[in-house]
């Protein structure tokens, strides 16, 4: 092993010869198997162990379910052909959608990825996920197609048609490719319209111009071909492997045709005539055989009948001979007990797989050195700022970083940290002793049994004797004792600089800006004052570890362009950092998740007296899972946020197994709902017309009018109450002082809105950032301008200059085509409601990013735009901010982050304010506290005392709640896609169980050349615990489902609802016995969140049972 470690100290330093490479697939395709292949060629494992050791996969946990639940790193060595060496760290990522965080984590400190693709199963969900994260990352994949060995064994597939089969997978991984490849360019062509409109009407013949830009860009080198030497085809089980090139090379010598010919067209349409010694295009039109089937897998397919199914010892050897190549004599033995083992050793030694997969990494996938400035852009800028915008200093590491100095400024990236158990460490790793500490731990046991035998003559006490040896054998143990809480070591990967122990580095916390920082203050007075910048840390760097999948072993330094593990951060980083030399470097962006953590449990020790373990056991899982959240309620539960039930299983053994070491109480899962609310329907549950409640409806406040007109009320007061009725939903309140009148209702915000809002998050976020600057410079604009006034001065600019300057311009292009694509969506609705609405909307919510909307409709409020700050308005200086125009924002905020039917969030709501009047109401609100009804209604929140601006805030977000119940409410449930692969035989049992939870089958496709069905159904998270448990005893393990968080779904009914109407009555009974979903749901949350619940204490009183009777 110190040889080895020796030898990659070596390696390290040339960045050319390193690759960082991460193997990404869909579960159970093969990841693990294909690495155990890998680490034997090193020499690391037996090849007889390759692919039943699953190395890589070092916890207990792992090996029992036969999946990988971590991202685990290891450096390989190999030569190649040309005799150059080379240094490859490998990482082995999960296949499972719940540790999708972990895969994340892995492609962010590789340049290049392996993906895995099973040929029978095809492209999978998590296949298309993979391949959209390498996508995002920059990063170039190659690709292996595994289980070929399942083609001849289980589909029992001809040559030609396994040829036909593996042609269409690879034209549906290449449309994947394809798709990702177009959107990008589309998204680029939508965001410069505007310019290319500009020079299309400066040309002369050109009249207009509607081209993406598609057809002018290069995709040649996008696409997987074996041609091109980026496919690899394989079976790691049986250890082999694969290129076009390997049996080019040997056919062209055979056939005596030119290789670069066959490796042309040995993949393809073609067809050879050996007779002629040509080779024709349209093979499949003449029905002959390609040349693919003809001398690649015929001779496999050959090779698997002789072995496997007629066991002939005479032509196995014949063809062992043919290969010229030379198998043991165990192994020989082995052809009638083991087939598979004698199969194994023959394809290790003809088309070993390593030397496959290996020489295809070092020639097609990049080094660290070749890293493009688009990769730099998204990892150091994200988004919204760009390295132009960033002081010289920043400028200065942009060169360091391509080119990966080794003198220059150290760059680090810590993406994940990983507990390690102690005995794990080389510290705690016996090492074989030289002679010369052979000879001093001999003199010092002499020494010591010397000092023994004085003692014993010195003391008469056999008692003392005892006590003092007893103590000497206890100070013995604590020399040798190790602590038995786990290590964190920083999974880490070196961009710039060396990396040296014990070197002192700076940690950039995720909100560093070197921005804000130098621009107003020079390094050297930042350095003197560090306590004062809570995103900087000065750190010292502990041991550093060459990972070695389930071992470590110790590096004094780490050059730039490789993965290595860093010790003694524990205390300073949570789950990633940047660490570097600069406080100029800027920090790594975040981590892209494609899952979010959707389900949670609430955790209590069993004693009391535990909870310091508790808390100290969940700070230590917050920071060794990198996808996992812990929280802590207003209740004081405390709380684990985890992806899925897999993921939750893990987080609660690694708790009491390895953080915690304690018994503890676990809830029922929480899953999180959203409120909404729906369009009035036209038909109640029976179908029947709604309308003739309306009428009566309107025929009661036809009397009302009639009465208020006998008492002689003011017209203002009529006008009003037409007006309310005009408009359904709307509610009037009066802040306590009668100092304003509120009008406002809420409506459903329209779906195609709602989803545009859900995907650009993080873009409102960054236009917030953008309206808090517009304020404070209108806010000073408005300032100068009455000193000005004052002075009797004029100025004429009446624009509102904004700093843009540290916003990339992507970002504004980006949040300027939201807006346009908001306007569009809205203009485009049925309704005419919507016209204009875009530029009137006040604040999104909950947390100024979500999916909720408040609009000003108020006629005399002429509000700036939440837009301004990106589209530059002239006429912003004519327009003001009402002095407590926050303070209906914040309660928004509030009411939209908490909804009236259960305290969950709201989801898809638009709240428009109608009407702000100032004054005295006191007369009016007399006899408007006297309407109600179910379109429209008065209320009056009083009692609140304070300042009118948080007397206000709190008055908001009890209207902007009654305005959400008086439309209708509904519960909308938190979806799955649920993506099962089951045989014609177990399809009815698992639509029994999708049915009994509550879901429904979207989508089945039948896979050609099987009798596999793809079943895609939507299932409530809720009705998902113990789904994958259940399906698989139900069908005895033939289907397998894969969850994934899709969206958010109405439940159709009413929570609220209640029989009513006799036919209702007849239909439902009295009590309307039957299950309601929403009003389970909604009472579910409510009890767990200590909310009152209306329901009866006594289900069945019927009989009575006494204690005497029980008896």
């Amino acid at each position: 092993m110190a040889e080895r470690v020796s030898l990659i100290n070596v390696l390290q330093k040339n960045p050319k010869n390193i690759r960082n490479i991460c193997i990404l697939a869909h579960v159970d395709h093969g990841k693990t198997t294909l690495a155990d292949s890998l680490i034997a060629s090193n020499g690391i494992i037996s090849q007889r162990l390759a692919g039943k050791l699953r190395y890589m996969d070092s916890r207990e946990d792992e090996q029992i379910r036969g999946i990988t639940m971590k991202s685990s790193a290891i450096s390989l060595y190999f030569k190649s052909g040309d005799a150059n060496e080379y240094l490859i760290n490998l990482i082995d990522s999960p296949g499972h959608v719940d540790f999708s965080s972990e895969v994340s984590t892995a492609v962010r400190l590789c340049d290049g990825a392996i993906v895995v693709i099973d040929v029978v199963e095809g492209v999978c969900p998590q296949t298309q996920a993979v391949l959209r994260q390498a996508w995002l990352e920059r990063l170039k994949p190659m690709l292996i197609f595994n289980k070929m060995d399942r083609l001849i064994t289980e589909l029992k597939l001809t040559p030609q048609e396994a040829a036909m089969h593996l042609q269409q997978i690879l034209e549906k991984v290449n449309a994947v490719t394809g798709s990702l490849f177009s959107a990008e360019v589309l998204e680029k062509s939508n965001k410069n319209t505007t310019s290319n409109e500009a020079e299309v009407e400066t040309g002369s013949d050109i009249v207009y111009d509607w081209s993406a830009g598609l057809e002018l860009t290069d995709d040649s080198h996008l696409y997987f071909s074996p041609n091109a030497g980026n496919v690899v085809f394989a079976s790691a089980t049986d250890g082999w492997g694969f290129t076009i090139d390997h049996f080019s090379k040997l056919y062209a010598k055979k056939l005596g045709i030119q290789e670069n010919v066959l490796l042309k067209t040995l993949w393809g349409d073609y067809y050879a005539n050996v007779k002629a010694k040509k080779i024709f295009k349209g093979a499949q039109a003449k029905g002959k055989k390609c040349l693919f089937a003809q001398f690649v897998l015929e001779n496999i397919w050959s090779l698997y009948d002789t072995v496997l199914v007629r066991r002939d010892k005479d032509k196995c050897e014949k063809i062992v001979q043919s290969l010229n190549i030379n198998v043991s004599a165990r192994d020989k033995r082995l052809i009638s007990t083991e087939p598979k083992s004698y199969l194994r050793a023959i394809c290790n030694q003809w088309i070993p797989l390593s030397q496959a997969v290996l020489s295809s990494v070092c020639l097609h996938l990049p080094n660290p050195l070749s890293i493009s400035d688009e990769k730099v852009e998204g990892l150091m800028c994200g988004n919204s700022h760009s390295f132009d915008s960033f002081p010289n200093e920043t400028k200065d590491l942009k060169p360091e970083f391509l080119n990966c100095d080794q003198s220059g400024k150290v760059i680090v990236l810590v993406s994940k940290m990983v507990a390690v158990d102690p005995s794990h460490l080389p510290q705690a790793k016996k090492r074989p002793l030289t002679e010369e500490e052979i000879k001093e731990k001999r003199e010092a046991a002499r020494q010591k049994l010397l000092e023994r035998q004085n003692q014993l003559e010195k003391n008469t006490s056999g008692e003392e004797n005892q006590e003092c040896a007893a103590k000497e054998i206890q100070n013995d143990n604590e020399d040798n004792e190790i602590s038995d809480s786990p290590h964190f070591v920083a999974f880490a990967r070196v961009f710039s600089g060396t990396l040296k122990k014990g070197q002192e580095l700076f940690l950039l916390g995720p909100k560093h800006s070197p921005t804000e920082i130098l621009c107003n203050h020079r390094i050297e007075n930042v350095l003197a004052k560090l306590d004062d910048y809570p995103h900087i840390t000065k750190v010292s760097i502990g041991d550093l570890y060459l990972l070695m999948g389930r071992e470590l072993s110790s590096l004094d330094e780490v050059p730039p362009g490789n993965i290595v593990g860093i010790a003694g951060l524990e205390d300073h980083v949570l789950k990633s950092a940047t660490l570097s030399t600069t406080i100029a470097c800027p920090a790594f962006n975040a981590l892209s998740k494609d899952t979010a953590p959707i389900i949670r449990v609430a955790i209590e020790p069993k004693l009391l007296s535990q909870m310091n373990q508790l808390m100290e056991g969940l700070r230590l899982l917050n920071q060794a899972d990198p996808c996992v959240q812990v929280l802590v309620q207003e209740t004081g539960e405390h709380v684990i946020v985890t992806a899925g039930e897999v993921h939750l299983q893990r987080c609660l053994d690694d708790l009491k197994q390895r953080f915690a070491k304690i018994d503890f109480n676990v809830s029922t899962p929480i899953v999180p709902f959203r409120e909404t609310v729906i369009p009035r329907p036209k038909f109640d549950v029976m179908n029947e017309l709604l309308e003739t409640q309306e009428k009566d409806l309107k025929q009661k406040f036809k009397s009302k009018d009639q009465e208020d007109d006998a008492d002689e009320q003011s017209y203002q007061v009529k006008s009003r109450r037409k007006n309310y009725f005009e408009r359904k939903g709307c509610i009037s309140v009066f802040t306590p002082g009668q100092e304003y009148e509120f009008v406002l209702r809420a409506v459903p915000l329209p779906e195609e809105v709602t989803r545009i809002l859900e995907s650009n998050a993080d873009d409102l976020k960054i236009l917030d950032r953008l309206d808090v600057t517009f304020r404070e410079e209108l806010k000073r604009k408005n300032q100068m301008d009455t000193t000005i006034e004052t002075n009797g001065e004029s100025d004429t600019n009446n624009t509102i200059p904004i700093e843009q300057s540290q916003i990339k311009s992507e970002a504004l292009k980006r949040l300027k085509s939201l807006y346009n694509e908001i306007k569009e969506k809205f203009e485009k609705t049925e309704k005419g409601m919507w016209l204009n609405v875009a530029d009137n909307i006040w604040s999104f919510g909950p947390r100024r990013n979500g999916c909720n909307v408040l609009i000003n409709a108020v006629k005399d409020y002429d509000r700036p735009s939440i837009w301004c700050g990106i589209l530059g308005h002239d006429d912003t200086r004519n327009k003001q901010y009402r002095e407590l125009d926050r303070s209906i924002t914040s309660g928004f905020q509030l009411a939209t982050l908490a909804g009236p039917l259960c305290e969950e969030p709201m989801h898809g709501v638009a709240f428009i304010l109608e009407e702000w009047n100032a004054g005295d109401f006191s007369q009016q609100n007399d006899v408007d506290s006297t309407e109600s009804n179910g379109h429209m209604g008065t209320r009056k929140f009083g009692g609140i005392k304070g300042s009118l601006s948080g007397q206000l805030i709190s008055m908001m977000k009890e209207a902007f709640r009654s305005a959400f119940q008086n439309q209708p409410q509904r519960l909308m449930a938190a979806m799955y896609t649920c993506d099962i692969q089951a045989t014609v035989d177990v399809l009815g049992k698992v639509y029994a169980v999708l049915g009994k939870r509550e879901g429904r089958v979207v989508k089945e496709d039948m896979k050609e050349g099987s009798d596999i069905f793809n079943v895609v159904a939507a299932l409530p998270v809720a009705e998902s615990f113990g789904f994958a448990e259940e399906i698989r005893k139900r069908t005895s393990g033939l289907a397998s489902p894969q969850l994934m968080f899709s969206h958010w779904e109405v439940v159709p009914s009413d929570p609220f609802w209640v029989p009513t109407t006799e036919e209702e009555m007849q239909h439902f009974g009295e009590k309307a016995d039957f299950e309601n979903q929403a009003t389970k749901y909604m009472n579910t949350v409510r009890r767990r969140k200590g909310l009152f619940v209306e329901e009866k204490t006594v289900q069945h009183a019927e009989k009575q049972r006494t204690l005497t009777k029980n008896k």
